[in-house]
């Protein structure tokens, strides 16, 4: 609606290119200024308790603020564009569009949103860079830059706090393979090997900073203000505030000296650096919901933590007041093993979709594995789907085994009166060959009302099967004329966005027992989605959850024993499930197969 709005009023006739721009220009620059009022005011209610006077004075003492200037100026550019509809079209109805409805929808602070956590974006600790190690977790100056050097080409993509806190508000998602460094304590090799290397490679990083240690040479060399003062000026560089003492253990102090850690530390780094400090790290990690309460009342936006035993991607924190991170040995391990390393599930998070466009079938197939409300998800999303119909009954990764696909879920129900059957329940077309299979008659008055999954080359459709239409190859090519696969699912568990209630099962059986459960559906990006609850769940529950990790609508699929994922030939599930005649497969995106077409060999 509001995309058709801005076409037709900019492509208008009668519209003059000056005129056009005048009034783009009025129109973007109040969309600015109301999202930057709303933003500003939403943040002043969830820290209507956390006065910030220090911050008060400054127009960008939040990262809203650096990503709205960012957004700004490229409205501001795009007031050069008039002339040029198609230009200006796409990017107000494809790019601003979306990015302003995420902002809209942030999270309550200091709650990480949704899609946040569905990205897995590693924090990487360090501390002393030395020549001579004198404690294991040292690096040398040799090490760090092998460790930049892989960061560069592996594809990582180094981002600010700023942008890390942006995402986990808002769910917008980072490049694909982002990584965000730190660096605790000040030491003397921050400024003399770490800062001249961020240079070179034009990477951003965290700097924590306790202030007594500021100049102070005794044992370790530390940073001096001078040095300091010339790090914080530069973008590349973000100053978090580390406690005044960097005591053991904040949570063992008083109120009084807990106050004065936080506070105060605060005070001294905006005065001697003549900066915003918006975040903090505990020292050692140490906190609790006092200490958390603490800093979030001097005025801090988001707090680094560490442990050493429950290491996390950060959109898997607690919250923003205590995001959890990885010890830098796992960027040495990640160098000799890439491939078992945590760090190669790194991802960005899901795209945002673009007004206008319902599907996107380019991008890389990703694996997610994620606890959403007490519920563990195995989710993978991306690529180009398909269904394969097998002969007989096999494991999933036997059957995807001679084909293009890299990860497939058990697809449709199928009858068990013969253990090697592969007859389906309900009609089923894959595109493995060209036959349609009808279902039996009877079967098909019970399956009324159900999803007909259909798949076409650009779409996907999920619509009421009705036995006298859908049971022919002519009934469901005049449902999807391109249509290369169908088949029924079980039930909607997400339908427009929004979980299915209790009622919307009807007489399903066993739709409310707690069981292992299989879906796919498409994301809120657009991207396929497959995945599989491996641990028991209700389908009300399930579809729940399911809403709440993005997906725009999702199926329920064989579930049960059938329950079964694959990813790169291996089964992701924990147990042996049973065999299948049906999957639903995700091919890679067109142009990054392997082979030039699909090649199956259906057993």
């Amino acid at each position: 609606m509001l995309s058709t709005c801005f076409y037709r009023f900019f492509t208008a006739q009668y519209f003059s290119p000056v005129l056009s721009k005048l009034l783009l220009s009025v129109t973007l620059t109040f969309s600015v200024s109301l999202f930057a009022t709303v933003a500003q005011a939403q943040e002043k209610q969830n820290n209507s308790s956390t006065p910030a006077p220090s911050l008060s004075h400054c127009p960008q003492a939040s990262p809203y603020g650096t990503e709205l200037t960012s957004l700004a100026t490229q409205l501001l550019q795009t007031t050069n564009w008039t002339e040029d509809k198609t230009k200006l079209f796409e990017f107000l109805s494809l790019k601003l569009g979306p990015q302003l409805a995420a902002y809209f929808n942030s999270s309550p602070y200091p709650t990480i949103n949704e899609r946040a956590k569905l990205a897995k974006v590693p924090i990487l600790m360090y501390h002393d860079i030395l020549p001579k190690k004198q404690v294991f977790f040292d690096v040398t100056p040799q090490e760090f830059e092998q460790h930049l050097q892989f960061i560069k080409q592996q594809g990582f993509t180094p981002i600010s706090y700023d942008q890390l806190v942006i995402h986990l508000r808002t769910g917008l998602p980072l490049p694909e393979k982002p990584i965000m460094l730190t660096f605790d304590d000040g030491y003397g090799g921050h400024y003399e090997y770490v800062y001249p290397l961020l240079k070179k490679y034009g990477y951003p990083a965290v700097f924590s900073i306790y202030t007594s240690g500021v100049g102070n040479n005794v044992g370790r060399s530390h940073v001096s203000w001078e040095q300091l003062k010339e790090m914080a000026a530069d973008p590349l560089i973000t100053v978090a505030a580390h406690s005044v003492t960097h005591p053991e253990d904040l949570r063992r102090l008083s109120d009084d000296k807990l106050q004065m850690e936080v506070t105060k530390s605060k005070q001294i780094l905006e005065n001697k650096l003549d900066i915003p400090i918006r975040y903090f790290t505990y020292p050692a990690g140490k906190y609790n919901q006092k200490v958390a309460a603490a800093v979030k009342k001097a005025g801090y936006l988001s707090a680094l933590t560490m442990n050493d035993n429950d290491e996390r991607f950060a959109g898997d924190s607690e919250s923003l007041l205590a995001i959890g991170r990885f010890g830098q040995s796992n960027l040495a391990r990640a160098i000799a093993n890439p491939e078992s390393s945590i760090l190669s599930q790194t991802s960005g998070g899901m795209k945002i979709p673009k007004w206008g466009e319902e599907f996107d079938f380019s991008a890389n197939v990703t694996v997610n594995k994620t606890t959403i409300d007490r519920t563990y998800l195995l989710l993978i999303s991306g690529g180009r789907p398909m269904t394969i119909h097998a002969k007989s009954r096999y494991q999933v990764p036997e059957i995807l085994a001679d084909t293009a696909a890299v990860a497939g879920v058990d697809g449709g129900f199928f009858s068990l009166k013969v253990i090697n059957s592969n007859i389906m329940i309900g009609p089923v077309l894959s595109q493995k060959a060209s036959n349609f299979v009808p279902g039996n008659a009877s079967e098909n008055l019970r399956l009324a009302g159900r999803p007909l999954v259909l798949i076409g080359t650009q779409a996907v459709k999920y619509i009421p099967f009705d036995p006298s239409l859908h049971n022919t190859l002519e009934g469901i090519q005049a449902e999807m004329s391109d249509v290369t696969d169908a088949f029924v699912a079980a039930a909607w568990l997400v339908k427009d966005g929004q979980p299915r209630s209790r009622e919307s099962f009807g007489n399903l059986f066993g739709f409310d027992a707690a069981r292992r459960r299989a879906f796919w559906g498409i994301n809120q990006a657009g991207q396929p989605t497959i995945g599989v609850a491996p641990r028991n769940v209700d389908a009300v529950r399930l579809g729940a959850v399911l809403a709440k990790a993005g997906l725009r609508d999702a199926v329920m699929l064989d579930s049960g024993d059938s329950s079964s994922l694959a990813y790169k030939g291996e089964l992701l599930v924990p147990y042996t499930p049973r065999p299948v005649p049906h999957v639903v497969a995700l091919l890679p995106p067109e142009g990054n197969e392997k082979a030039s077409c699909l090649v199956v060999n259906a057993k």
